[in-house]
């Protein structure tokens, strides 16, 4: 592509800023100016804390042809220091990046099908079960992107606007002709997903969480909302059980066609309209009545938990707008697999049943120990902490609901990164009735060593009973004072079960 094709009607001072070389060819965009190459164009955002510009002289080195930069922040100032390459302004960089780069690589989503998952909870599983249930899906998200069972790693959930579109583009030149999308309230906010093109947008729910960065539920909400105002919209899949499903089906736009789902018989006349009926938990999984438009199958579902019922159906609702018949997607569910930390299940038999998941929020944790108190036998075990500079108004409100559900409750460490760790515990335990502390003989335990803490529940618990170990999922380490030290709460388990096992 020429440096023209790629700026034209974005760039603020195209007569100042091109300087006569608006033919050039460009060989790619970069933000990180570590990762430029030669005939690169770096992208030079105005940061929080530091202006791209400041590392402008590492990326001519490297060979850039042209720098794209953010007036905004010092920008122009630093940029008019800056001789002998091309200077191309464009006011809110961030937000038009994504647009920019669409540009670049043939706006790729618009050859595929783009299903942007958003809410609370539930993303990654609703994108990992539809990329199963799919052919030729893709997948963008929290566990990396690519194809189910073999992913790339991603930094976070929702990758920054550049990276977004080289995937999308890697993507389809995969021949994928969906994409599962998870899109974080960060994503949406900060202009990640600009310049992408959705087929639908699913929402599954709506709590607690990030209110750290976004100030309050209204805000958190709102950000939640801006996926409704992408282009190419036709369907929104929203879960009518959740508090705000009124406020989400109020801001669709007419012409986007809504499917309701519901686990509690709620439904509503405009809108399509799935829902599960005559639940039952097994240890083997769940099994449930599916109902759409008159027609009731049987599905039955390797998972475990009434939320693991909501994730099949908004999967389904997707599959049925798209296309699918509804008894081939029913006759797909019995195959489905676990996500990795999500609800993954260990032990059983003769031994305890163990379940490592992502939950670290109130309502997440709420619905996972609420779920198993439905599958376990005996007595129901939590162990769980909370990360450290993050909402610390969650705390107490988790230490409740782990004390509301399990028989057994073990506070321990979960990412304190700056924070100390018995802060962070006093927190939660403010939440709980019961005080006292590294007392193995009372109903709510500390042990602030996550290895130790989960090791001792899975040696102390009896053959029938459920531990949930909450917060981590598929985290690979534990972020303490800035430094990620490796740790993985799926292998401390297994590790855990043959010392039991002798």
């Amino acid at each position: 592509m020429r440096l023209k094709e790629l700026i034209q009607g974005f760039a603020a001072f195209p007569s100042l800023s091109l300087g006569g070389v608006e033919d050039m060819e460009i060989t790619g965009l970069a933000l990180d100016s570590r990762e430029i190459v030669d005939g690169n164009v770096f992208i030079a955002l105005a940061g929080s804390r530091q202006h791209g510009l400041a590392h402008v002289a590492q990326t001519l080195d490297k060979g850039a042809c042209a720098v794209v930069f953010d007036p905004a922040g010092g920008g122009m100032q630093m940029a008019e220091q800056i001789k002998n390459v091309p200077m191309i302004a464009v006011d809110d960089l961030s937000l038009k990046l994504g647009e920019i780069a669409a540009r670049y690589y043939g706006n790729p989503s618009r050859f595929m099908a783009v299903i942007g998952i958003t809410g609370t909870n539930g993303k990654t599983s609703c994108s990992q079960f539809l990329s199963q249930m799919l052919d030729d899906c893709g997948i963008i998200g929290t566990l990396g992107w690519g194809k189910w069972g073999k992913l790339n790693k991603t930094i976070n959930t929702t990758p920054d606007a550049l990276e977004t579109q080289r995937i999308l583009a890697e993507l389809l030149k995969d021949k994928k002709k969906t994409v599962a999308m998870e899109v974080s309230s960060h994503g949406l906010e900060q202009g990640r997903i600009n310049g992408v093109i959705f087929k639908g947008a699913v929402f599954t729910n709506i709590s607690r969480d990030h209110l750290d960065y976004h100030g309050t539920m209204d805000a958190y909400l709102q950000a939640k909302l801006t996926i409704l105002s992408k282009p190419g919209l036709d369907f929104a899949v929203v879960n009518l059980d959740d508090f705000y499903s009124d406020q989400i089906i109020a801001a669709v736009p007419k012409g986007v066609v809504v499917w309701g789902v519901s686990v509690q018989g709620k439904s509503l006349a405009s809108c399509e309209y799935v829902s599960a009926e005559n639940i039952l938990h097994k240890m083997d999984g769940i099994e449930f009545d599916v109902r759409w438009r008159g027609d009731i199958q049987r599905a039955k579902v390797p998972l475990y938990g009434d939320f693991n019922v909501e994730n099949i159906l908004t999967v389904l609702a997707v599959m049925l707008a798209t296309g699918v018949p509804m008894s081939e997607a029913v006759k797909k569910m019995p195959f489905i697999k676990p996500v990795t930390g999500r609800m993954e299940r260990f032990g059983g038999d003769e031994q305890p049943l163990i379940f490592v998941d992502y939950a670290h929020t109130p309502d997440a944790l709420d619905k996972v120990l609420s779920s198993l108190r439905k599958h376990c036998q005996q007595a129901l075990w939590v162990v769980f902490g909370c990360g450290g500079n993050r909402d610390k108004g969650k705390r107490p409100q988790m230490g409740r609901i782990a004390e509301q559900w399990a028989d057994h409750v073990i506070i321990t460490d979960d990412n304190p990164r700056f924070e100390n760790g018995l802060d962070i515990v006093d927190d939660i335990l403010a939440g709980c009735s019961e005080k006292v502390e590294h007392d193995s003989t009372r109903k709510v335990e500390v042990i602030q060593n996550r290895e130790q803490a989960i090791q001792k529940a899975i040696a102390r618990a009896a053959d029938k009973d459920c531990i949930v170990v909450a917060g981590k999922g598929h985290e690979l380490y534990q972020e303490i004072n800035g430094v990620q030290i490796a740790f993985n709460d799926s292998q401390v388990v297994i590790e855990a079960l043959k010392m039991r096992a002798g």
